[in-house]
């Protein structure tokens, strides 16, 4: 079993300081090193499909210059999961998208799950989503806060008292089982959430994604497993005028 592992965040957005530093170190612990960084072309913010594709490029070429750099494993920090198939189609260590792995992960602890989000217009998101990780049938339902993701944390105790009540939604009316963010600006919100569902008689789990996808990263390296050769292999060879993208058939050595 490997000793250390380093896990790297990836934020695909440009906005400075949306993963402050205590943030990723509250994440560290034997073993762990956390490190983060952001791209620098792409969107302010990710609430839409076209952000996400707009913040994918520069998400990718972060992802392969952490692997150049000998970190371990990548997880990309926005719900979106802005490009995570292509990125694991770059690189041979594990990259983890948080909406993704939470939602296996929810599976495995209730029956069915609902997904909590910011804005109303990414409900449609997270149903395609769970149809693409072949998990439909275990998706309760997709609420919203209404909530911009820049203004998450400028009252958040409007912010948490928003959650608790669509999350107590989402259980009564809904029949979730499990609870999920669905946004990663959400970090360290899960204690107050299900502390407000246990005051209604609720005991459900409520998975904040950064924290659970990163210790699943973590856990693959240590596992030594990664996704499959078969499923993303390396993309062929070919002109792309246009992008400054690394050349993935080059190693760090090289």
């Amino acid at each position: 079993m490997q000793d250390t592992v380093h896990v790297r965040i990836i934020s695909p957005i440009t906005t400075t300081g949306f993963r402050p530093d205590g943030d990723v170190k509250s994440l560290e612990g034997p073993g762990l090193i956390i490190s983060a960084t952001q791209i620098s072309r792409g969107p302010g913010s990710i609430e839409s499909e076209y952000e996400g594709a707009m913040a994918a490029p520069d998400t990718i070429a972060k992802i392969v210059e952490a692997e150049r750099q000998g970190v371990d494993a990548c997880v990309i920090d926005c719900m979106g999961d802005p490009g995570l198939k292509p990125s694991r189609e770059a690189v041979t260590i594990p990259v983890l998208g948080p909406c993704n792995t939470s939602m296996h992960v929810a599976a495995m602890l209730g029956h069915k799950f609902s997904v909590i989000t910011v804005m109303h217009r990414l409900l449609a998101q997270f149903e395609n989503a769970a149809a693409l990780a072949g998990l439909s049938s275990r998706m309760a339902s997709a609420r919203s806060v209404d909530i911009p993701v820049l203004e998450l944390e400028k009252d958040m105790a409007t912010t948490r008292a928003a959650l608790i009540e669509e999350a107590r939604k989402a259980v009564e009316l809904d029949g979730a089982h499990a609870v999920i963010f669905g946004c990663t600006g959400l970090f360290g919100c899960a204690a107050a959430v299900r502390d407000g569902l246990l005051r209604h008689g609720i005991d459900v789990p409520v998975i904040d994604p950064i924290p659970t996808t990163v210790n699943t990263a973590a856990a693959l390296v240590r596992s030594r497993l990664s996704h499959s050769a078969h499923t993303y292999p390396l993309p062929p060879v070919k002109a792309m005028p246009g992008y400054d993208m690394p050349d993935l058939h080059k190693t760090a050595a090289e």
